[in-house]
């Protein structure tokens, strides 16, 4: 009897040794960024061929074109599509299916890839599309080079995915202010922010340094506020320049162009329109909008500047109101960020305009000024069927000591029971974690950016890819039931000291992956010694498609 128990010990003890080979090989082998919710290797492979055909559900023909599209180029296969109409495809066939499953939501999907087809099943054209993601890096590196590849066996590994993202709102930032990056390269971070199921892109427009969106009513904003002079080189403070002016902006068709390039990604892109502050360009265009209007130049440095907006005088409002709807008629985001941050009140103070402000409508200060001005805008943004977003700042909090520094006597200023208007979207990116947390309290979605975290001008030692991807979007203590009320997260390229794609590439990748993986994958299946197993296949990639990433130590 005990030898048998014996035997039955030593017969268990291969089995669960067996299972454990098997488990890591199932780790160890397929190399998807961000990792799925649910993945196993069922054995096998799918073998991709000219035969091949691609089936979908009506609902998916645009996903279907993009499917055959991007497979073109790199294989030299024309895959036809044709619809799906209830009976069996035949073996070797891409089918994009229509799911029952409410459960996967708008974005999540089903892939299975076994030897006789590869089916990729959602109940949303975004969910097909990220599927069909997963399923281009189930095929060899080769399947992401621009040209066609010569000698490469296109097959991928038999599996059975389920996937659905951890949160809603997956941001990456690009400054195209300070410097104007151009319309092929913006083309390219949408393709890489597609290809790691990223969906909302935060546009940077408008700065001191530059205005890069065309206003048809107010065409001085890009005659003028496009261009400037000179560029600060060498970092802050620094006395160094370029030597050369620098400008550029996008026409309203281009912009057209690239809201329906990233919606064909199912990426949606959020405009940033600066208001009060970070207005320079703005005023240089328009001077009688500033708080003084005295003439200013489109800045050649770079930090926090003094132009501000008059936000006690009614043209104001009417010369942002119409902005913003040009801009609203170029992009189709429910979302409109009007920036809000690093607001100096040194002209606020001095403003017999803004004095009598806050006399007539008893206003305590310069943060319950800027306070006013937010929830006026953000009521106009709800008029038109839209929602605000703004940086922490937007809540009146002294995040950078600026109401001291410009002489006011509070530093918080809600005693008279001011506070910024429910609806309105706090982006999170400095000051300790209790503000984020006093901004969901007080009935506020949130989209958590903290800067010591997600900041990708930051350098490599201060933000190295291993903190990256521990970001945490939910702050540590907050209750469970105010979960939904973090939107998500999003990661910033600020660009003063980046003026080129190729710095701006080196500062976002690999980080973005990252950032990628903490925004979709529950954080109880994030694996960092995996992610950096998984990274090998994803820099290949890269590679084929000329992104200049930087290659740091994982």
């Amino acid at each position: 009897m005990k030898r048998l128990i014996c035997t039955l010990v030593l017969l268990l003890s291969v089995l669960t040794s067996n299972q454990a080979q098997a488990a890591s090989l199932t780790k160890n082998t397929v190399s998807i960024i961000p990792q799925p919710l649910e993945l196993s290797e069922t054995g096998g492979e799918f073998i991709l061929g000219p035969s091949c055909t691609i089936f979908t559900d009506s609902r998916f023909q645009a996903e279907a074109a993009y499917l055959s599209a991007r497979l073109a180029g790199p294989t030299g296969l024309s895959l036809t599509v044709k619809p799906l109409e209830g009976e069996t495809p035949p073996k070797g066939a891409l089918v994009l299916a229509w799911s029952a499953d409410s459960t996967l939501g708008a974005e999540g999907y089903t892939l299975e890839v076994n030897p006789e087809a590869v089916t990729v099943s959602a109940n949303a054209p975004a969910g097909a599309f990220y599927g069909i993601q997963s399923f281009l890096q189930l095929l060899p590196v080769e399947a992401f080079g621009q040209t066609k590849a010569e000698g490469v066996a296109w097959k991928a590994a038999g599996v059975k995915v389920r996937d659905i993202p951890r949160f809603g709102w997956r941001a990456y930032h690009l400054d195209d202010a300070r410097w104007y990056h151009g319309v092929d390269e913006v083309k390219k971070l949408l393709d890489q922010m597609a290809a790691l199921k990223m969906n909302e892109f935060h546009w940077y427009l408008t700065d001191d340094q530059g205005w890069r969106v065309e206003i048809k009513k107010y065409p001085k904003l890009t005659e003028v506020g496009a261009w400037r002079k000179d560029s600060q080189v060498m970092g802050w403070d620094s006395p160094k320049r370029e030597g050369k002016p620098h400008g550029g902006f996008y026409s309203q068709e281009q912009i057209r162009d690239m809201v329906r390039y990233a919606a064909e990604r199912h990426i949606n892109i959020v405009p940033v329109v600066n208001m009060p502050g970070h207005a320079t360009a703005a005023i240089a265009s328009y001077p009688e909008m500033g708080t003084v209007h005295d003439p200013v130049e489109v800045s050649p440095v770079f930090g926090k500047l003094p132009s501000v907006f008059n936000v006690a005088d009614e043209k104001v409002y009417t010369f942002l109101q119409d902005i913003l709807d040009e801009v609203m008629g170029l992009f189709p985001s429910k979302v409109i960020h009007l920036g809000g941050d690093e607001v100096l009140f040194d002209q606020w103070m001095a403003s017999p305009d803004i004095k009598a402000l806050m006399e007539r409508e008893h206003l305590s200060g310069p943060a319950q000024v800027q306070m006013y001005f937010t929830n006026r805008m953000s009521r106009f943004v709800e008029s038109r069927g839209r929602r605000m977003m703004g940086w922490n700042e937007i809540m009146g909090d002294d995040l950078h000591g600026l109401l001291k520094a410009a002489g006011a006597t509070e530093v918080k200023e809600q005693s008279d029971g001011r506070s910024l208007a429910v609806g309105t979207i706090v982006q999170f990116w400095k000051g300790d974690i209790s503000l984020a947390e006093r901004a969901i309290r007080e009935g506020h979605d949130i989209v958590n950016s903290l800067h010591s975290s997600t900041y990708l001008d930051y350098d490599y030692e201060t933000i190295p890819l291993a903190k990256a991807y521990e970001f945490e979007p939910i702050p540590q203590g907050l209750e469970k039931s105010l979960w939904p009320k973090v939107l998500g997260s999003g990661c910033q390229m600020w660009s003063e000291w980046t003026p080129t794609a190729e710095k701006i590439e080196h500062q976002s990748f690999p980080r973005i992956a990252a950032y990628a993986e903490v925004g979709w994958t529950n954080v109880e299946r994030r694996d960092y010694p995996d992610f950096c197993r998984r990274m090998d296949a994803m820099e290949q990639r890269w590679t084929l498609q000329n992104v200049n990433f930087a290659r740091v130590p994982r």
